[in-house]
């Protein structure tokens, strides 16, 4: 059973989340709260697999609960939840360890799927996605801001070959065909780049590409 939270400063729309969760078979809806900092109250006394978390919130934005939330080892996954996909807000909820975001009038068939795959450890946002995201807005990111000094060094150059390709948006099929590679092989390069540079899912590998100055803005095409 995948358990869930919902963060969100509207009732009405926890409600409609809540009635839809509730009627999938391996999902439940196990706490609720109406603002960041009393979600990260709450989870200390209930146990979560997945937090979907509105980002414009009252007392605490779900970009500051994100940032406690996936600081705490074990901790549950991230799910953002936006009104319009090119907000600010949602781009550092990303850099704050959210594994992806979802558009508030998302169809119920698709939050499920959602929910799972991040349950799995998957990023739910298409990396292209993320990428216009970060085209918009990580113009304002500091060269290398926050990324260690060293840490893509410690890469073979396929796995940087795979890193950019990723970031650039390609699926494992089109980096395989670009890179003349079995699709299997693109797999173990990635998890291997994932692993070395501690990230969990493509959402962010896209983000790192961009804060280590792989990728820059208007040039990923």
């Amino acid at each position: 059973m995948i358990r869930v939270m919902l963060v969100d400063d509207q009732e009405l729309l926890r409600t409609g989340f809540r009635m839809v969760l509730g009627a999938q078979p391996d999902v439940e809806v196990v706490a609720e709260a109406a603002d960041g900092r009393a979600a990260v109250e709450v989870l200390r006394g209930v146990e979560v697999d997945v937090v979907l978390m509105d980002v414009r919130m009252p007392v605490m934005d779900g970009v500051e609960a994100t940032r406690l939330i996936r600081a705490v080892e074990g901790g549950p996954r991230v799910l953002i939840l936006t009104t319009f996909d090119l907000d600010e807000y949602v781009f550092a909820a990303l850099k704050a360890g959210a594994s992806g975001f979802l558009l508030k009038d998302v169809p119920p068939v698709d939050l499920v799927s959602a929910i799972r795959s991040v349950h799995g450890g998957d990023a739910v946002v298409a990396p292209s996605a993320t990428r216009r995201l970060l085209e918009r807005f990580a113009v304002h990111l500091p060269a290398s801001g926050g990324v260690e000094p060293g840490a893509v060094s410690g890469l073979t150059a396929r796995e940087r070959e795979v890193l950019v390709l990723v970031a650039r948006g390609l699926s494992n099929a089109e980096i395989a065909g670009r890179l003349e590679l079995a699709e299997a092989t693109v797999k173990t390069h990635l998890g291997r780049v994932l692993a070395k540079l501690g990230l969990r899912d493509r959402a962010q590998v896209v983000v790192f590409a961009y804060e280590a100055g792989l990728v820059v803005p208007h040039s990923a095409g």
